[in-house]
């Protein structure tokens, strides 16, 4: 994996809005699962295949799968982080967690988060990482500040919550309710 530059950045950026979030910007319409032809999105972002393979392969989280749709050619999709005016069933199978994961976000939300638990907010579901190094990168996106969380992973699935384990290793569930999430980790 190389580094990307910076207007390779944009470019992963500028895909990861249109798939997860505003495709009609572009002029494309997702199908149910979230799949958009590569030939399309080509075209509707003025970029070429070697440009979309090399942000594919080397953006840091694997935010896009690329996969041969029915008609044997190539489709793209955001791996999640879909919004929620962005209806998509990723038809990802439930998956068993293991015992605990983990939530990084910035500390000006831990009050709230300690008292409402983990909710998806504007997406479709809350995103957890499998160990606290990832944890804190995500958290970091938004401020320096941040905290982990633990979360009860395994008695959340017992009580019967539902996980699922996207392609880029990403584990999705609907809500963390507040009694099933500690802190881990502070960073002063």
């Amino acid at each position: 994996m190389t580094e990307l530059t910076r207007d390779q950045v944009r470019l992963s950026r500028r895909i990861a809005m249109v798939l997860r979030h505003r495709p009609e910007t572009a002029g494309l319409t997702l199908d149910a699962n979230g799949w958009v032809p590569v030939a399309d999105l080509l075209t509707a972002l003025g970029i070429t295949r070697a440009e979309l393979d090399h942000v594919v392969e080397n953006n840091d989280k694997a935010r896009f799968a690329v996969s041969a749709g029915p008609d044997g050619a190539d489709r793209i999709r955001a791996s999640q982080g879909h919004s929620r005016r962005v209806v998509v069933d990723l038809d990802l199978p439930t998956a068993t967690p293991p015992a605990e994961l983990f939530h990084g976000t910035p500390r000006v939300n831990l009050e709230a988060i300690l008292r409402e638990g983990l909710r998806p907010r504007s997406r479709h579901h809350v995103h957890l990482s499998v160990d606290v190094p990832t944890a804190l990168t995500v958290g970091r996106r938004r401020s320096p500040d941040v905290v982990v969380f633990s979360v009860a992973a395994e008695v959340m699935a017992a009580e019967g919550h539902v996980f699922h384990r996207s392609d880029n290793g990403v584990w999705l569930t609907a809500v963390v309710p507040p009694q099933h999430l500690s802190v881990k980790r502070t960073n002063p």
